[in-house]
């Protein structure tokens, strides 16, 4: 099953967040707490760490990219080949 990446609310006054870097690419396995992306909040750099183990199958903010709180920035799953929800 996938499990959706969301921007994280970092501070209490974030609305969007920055994509500085991804930590890991598309096909990489995670496992579960383990540093995935840097997002810029409008205090700080933070590492974002993923909260399910699994294969990042789909990366859908580039880095660079300013995405608002709670949108879906990535997928996680069980496999390499499982398939991605078709609203991905």
């Amino acid at each position: 099953m996938a499990y959706e990446i969301v921007m994280p609310q970092l501070t209490d006054t974030m609305e969007v967040g920055k994509i500085v870097r991804w930590l890991k690419k598309e096909g990489d396995y995670v496992e579960v707490n383990e540093p995935i992306v840097e997002i810029e909040s409008d205090k700080a750099i933070m590492e974002v760490p993923s909260l399910r183990a699994g294969y990042l199958t789909k990366i859908l903010a580039e880095e660079g990219e300013e995405i608002p709180v709670g949108s879906v920035i990535a997928v996680i799953s069980e496999s390499k080949e499982e398939k991605l929800d078709e609203k991905l």
